[in-house]
C-alpha cells in the first residue's frame, strides 16, 4: 500500500510539472511509441506510469555512480534548461555545459583541458595583477579573450578527466555531444521529448524536454539522487 501511495505521489508530481506532454505527431520518433499514452489534440502523450519507471532506472544509475564520486557531466545548451543545468551541478560541484557544445569535448579532451587550463591561467595573472605589464589595448584584449573561453569552458573547469557518464537535456539538440559520448563509450542518461531516438540513449527519460517545469523536475532529482548517494559530499 505504501509503495502504491509513492508511485501515485510521483505519478501527480510529474504530471503538474507537464512532463506528459509530447510534441506533435508528425514529429514523433518511432522508438518512443512504446513510451505514449496516446495522442490527444495531435499532440502525443507520455504514459508517467512508463516515465516514472525509466526515471527510477535512471536514478538508480546515477546513485551507483555517486557512491564512487564519479562525474556526471551535465548538459543543457537549449534556453529552457541553460539556467536550470547550470544550477543544479554548480549546486552538487559537477562540471556541466549549458551554452553550445563545443566539438571535441569528449573526443579530443586533452586539446580542451588545455584551452581551459589556460583561461584558468589568465585568471589568476589578472587576479595577482600580473597583466599590469601589458598595454591598455593589450589588457583589453586579453579581457575579451577571458571572457570568450569562460562562456566555453566555464562549466568544464574542473573537469580533469573525462566523465564517467553524461546527463543531457533533449540529445535530439545536443547531438554532437551524443555521439561524442557513443564515441568514447560514455553511458547517457538523457531527458528525451517525443521527437527523440531513445534506442541510442543508455537511460532514457521519456518526457517533455521542452518545458522548463518539466526539465527542472527531472534535473533536480538527478541532481537528489547524486548528491544523496554520494560518500564525499564536500568533493
Amino acid at each position: 500500500m505504501a509503495e502504491a501511495v509513492k508511485t501515485n505521489k510521483a505519478l501527480d508530481e510529474l504530471f503538474k510539472a507537464g512532463a506528459h506532454f509530447g510534441f506533435g505527431k508528425s514529429r514523433r520518433h518511432p522508438s518512443t511509441e512504446k513510451f505514449l499514452f496516446g495522442s490527444k489534440n495531435k499532440v502525443d502523450i507520455f504514459d508517467l506510469e512508463k516515465t516514472e519507471g525509466a526515471l527510477t532506472k535512471a536514478l538508480e544509475f546515477v546513485a551507483s555512480l555517486a557512491t564512487t564520486n564519479a562525474s556526471i557531466l551535465f548538459v543543457g545548451g537549449k534556453n529552457e534548461a541553460q539556467n536550470i543545468v547550470k544550477g543544479a551541478a554548480e549546486g552538487i560541484n559537477l562540471p556541466y555545459v549549458a551554452s553550445r557544445w563545443i566539438g571535441g569535448t569528449l573526443t579530443n579532451f586533452g586539446e580542451i583541458r588545455k584551452r581551459a587550463d589556460s583561461m584558468i591561467d589568465l585568471l589568476i595573472q589578472k587576479e595577482k595583477g600580473e597583466l599590469a605589464k601589458y598595454t591598455k589595448k593589450e589588457r583589453l584584449l586579453i579581457d575579451r579573450k577571458i571572457e570568450k573561453l569562460q562562456k566555453m569552458f566555464w562549466g568544464i573547469k574542473d573537469m580533469k578527466t573525462l566523465p564517467k557518464a553524461l546527463f543531457i537535456v533533449d540529445p535530439r539538440y545536443e547531438d554532437t555531444a551524443l555521439r561524442e559520448a557513443k564515441h568514447m563509450d560514455i553511458p547517457v542518461i538523457a531527458l528525451c521529448g517525443s521527437d527523440n531516438n531513445m534506442s541510442t540513449v543508455g537511460y532514457p527519460i521519456p518526457a517533455n524536454d521542452s518545458n522548463m517545469a518539466s526539465i527542472k523536475y527531472f534535473v533536480e532529482k538527478v541532481k537528489e539522487a547524486y548528491d544523496h548517494n554520494r560518500t564525499n559530499k564536500t568533493a
